[in-house]
């Protein structure tokens, strides 16, 4: 039997990329779902798919905490308790600090680090109750700065360092904290990016045909929590870059820029 079977999976920002494709697998398993994203039509569309099944689908801005409250308490109502929050809804940014407004900045750290706190806080005396997990779908920027992505970099670095300390204070709880690091995937994260003006970027500078897919990023997702991993960090690449910044970060750091970096201009 499933580890996800008959268990209570909340999942943020569901509508799209990776939100979407956890909650498919999580509904192949058996799971009852849960998950909120800001459009409607998106989550109406992904209801439809599954008209007899126990998934629940809510419109909210992880962003503002009474969105994340109401949300939350909506999801005991249907389903009476929380076993597992997937923290997943996310943004990212693409712009040099210099030139970037520091509401796109903030913007990026509410949505990426508070909507994360504000879930699960909401969500934890349930997880607790039921010696859950908790998880969030984190970046490999969480442990390496990367160009360009200073907001978000800095909402990743605060996932971590949030996750870390929580799942200390939980050791004996029986609750499992989980934070998981895609490299580039193809989903719609580059599309919805931030500009230096807190506009979406509209388009990939990546060819996304040749990145992880968000449908492999589920499944390995849901296969360390069945397992109870601590982190996930998904290609050889990424935790090579994680350990020579450990190790060797002023190499890291040329590593890096020139990676994106060409001819003086940043082009990823």
């Amino acid at each position: 039997m499933s580890y996800f079977n008959n268990k209570v999976v909340v999942v943020t920002g569901g509508s799209d990329g990776i939100g979407k494709a956890l909650v498919d697998a999580l509904m192949a398993e058996g799971a009852k779902v849960a998950t909120c994203g800001r459009n409607y039509d998106k989550l109406y569309h992904l209801k439809t798919k599954y008209p007899d099944r126990p998934l629940f689908v809510h419109t909210a801005d992880v962003s503002k905490e009474a969105d994340c409250k109401n949300f939350i308490e909506e999801v005991i109502v249907l389903f009476g308790t929380i076993d597992i929050l997937i923290n997943n809804a996310g943004i990212s940014m693409r712009a040099l600090f210099e030139e970037t407004e520091l509401d796109t900045l903030r913007r990026v750290m509410d949505v990426n680090f508070w909507g994360t706190v504000y879930c699960t806080r909401f969500a934890l005396p349930y997880i607790k109750q039921r010696k859950g997990d908790i998880i969030a779908i984190s970046s490999v920027a969480g442990y390496r700065g990367l160009p360009g992505r200073t907001g978000y970099n800095a909402s990743k670095f605060a996932i971590h360092g949030f996750l870390e300390a929580l799942r200390t204070e939980l050791l004996e709880t029986g609750v499992n904290v989980m934070w998981v690091c895609p490299g580039f995937t193809a989903s719609n994260i580059r599309n919805a990016a931030l500009t230096k003006d807190g506009t979406p970027q509209g388009y990939t500078p990546l060819d996304e045909g040749s990145l992880m897919s968000a449908e492999e990023c589920a499944a390995l997702t849901i296969k360390a929590i069945a397992q109870h991993n601590r982190t996930l960090v998904y290609t050889w690449n990424d935790k090579r870059t994680i350990l020579l910044n450990k190790l060797f970060p002023k190499l890291a750091d040329k590593l890096v820029h020139n990676f994106f970096y060409k001819k003086g201009e940043l082009v990823k």
